[in-house]
């Protein structure tokens, strides 16, 4: 493989030693040239690692203002909710909107791929599976489709990445436990489904060391997206076991923490500010039924509405510089403390 970085067909083109009409040809239909040429063409795709420009390709065909959205997993509330706002968001700026869901499974957000490939739609906004995703199939999809990554990072993917800054929703809902009470455990899941998850452990160790508290990270078993039956059970293992030993609760997610409310329920455990209640509760994402839960949730909330409307405006910033942008962005909006009567 060649280190030359190849940025056009033209470059394509010129060396390879192959007409430009013919190599386009060769895009739009491998059949359609000579044998001898389509090895000559593959060769040297193998050489240059090159990947053709489909939204340029789009525009020369006239093709139809279709956004792809991709999200993990759709029954996720907080999923659902940023789906609903980033379709009304792409209708209003007039492209057509198709919704996908990965559901949780590395397979299937491939086969997305494949699908969103015979397509080609004029870009893509795509929430990754994060850890559990096979980056080299999500380098190589982003490389074929411009696509911007909104929720879940990763590195160096996507013309540009847009989400919450998870130091921000940690570093809020930490130092306001540690001012009205005793400081916080961590509860979590051990094996996150969502990468974001690995950031707020790592900021709410540091920002318990900051504040010259001793961090105390307590870990449950679960895997997948089943956080409210995770979180039940776990909280039913940790609070019977005597594994709690702080009085505060820092929850990864609100899905979590809807769970850890739950066995509180069960275990009849008062949970709130007033004097009469053993433990208070807070956590991270203002999930759209947090307001109902029982006690109400304290949370840090995403800021839906800039988060959705950056990653639009990214996206159609990307599709009319022709697919990429010159250099990739990374743009992270802060939480929001929202006290409510968990703690």
């Amino acid at each position: 493989m060649s280190d030359a970085k190849v940025r056009n067909m033209e470059e394509f083109a010129a060396l390879s030693g192959i007409s430009r009409p013919t190599v386009s040809k060769y895009f739009n239909d491998p059949e359609s040239v000579r044998p001898s040429t389509r090895a000559r063409i593959e060769e040297a795709l193998e050489r240059y690692d090159y990947r053709p420009n489909i939204f340029a390709m789009n525009q020369n065909r006239k093709l139809t203002k279709n956004v792809g959205i991709v999200v993990p997993y759709l029954t996720d509330p907080f999923f659902a909710e940023m789906a609903r706002l980033l379709e009304q968001r792409c209708i209003a700026e007039g492209y057509r909107p198709t919704l996908y869901s990965a559901h949780g499974q590395r397979s299937l957000e491939v086969d997305i791929f494949d699908s969103l490939r015979s397509l080609k739609p004029a870009g893509v906004l795509l929430a990754p599976l994060g850890r559990a995703s096979d980056h080299a199939e999500v380098d190589k999809f982003c490389r074929d489709v411009p696509t911007v990554l909104f929720d879940s990072n990763i590195d160096g993917m996507g013309a540009a990445f847009v989400g919450s800054d998870n130091y921000s929703f940690v570093s809020q809902t930490v130092e306001y436990l540690t001012r009205i009470g005793p400081p916080p455990a961590f509860f979590e899941m051990r094996t996150p489904a969502n990468p974001n998850a690995n950031k707020r452990r790592l900021a709410y160790i540091d920002m318990m060391d900051k504040l010259g508290f001793e961090p105390d990270v307590v870990s449950v078993e679960g895997q997948g997206w089943a956080f409210e039956e995770i979180g039940r059970n776990g909280a039913l293992e940790v609070l019977t076991s005597g594994r709690l030993s702080r009085k505060a609760v820092l929850c990864s997610n609100d899905r979590l923490a809807i769970g850890f409310l739950s066995a509180c329920f069960e275990l009849g455990i008062r949970v709130g500010r007033g004097q009469d209640c053993a433990l208070s509760v807070a956590s991270n994402d203002d999930h759209p039924f947090s307001k109902f839960t029982c006690p109400p949730l304290t949370t840090a909330a995403h800021d839906y509405d800039n988060v959705v409307n950056r990653s639009v405006e990214t996206l159609i910033q990307v599709i009319e510089s022709g697919g990429e942008l010159p250099e990739r962005s990374e743009t992270l909006f802060p939480a929001r403390l929202i006290l409510r009567g968990s703690a």
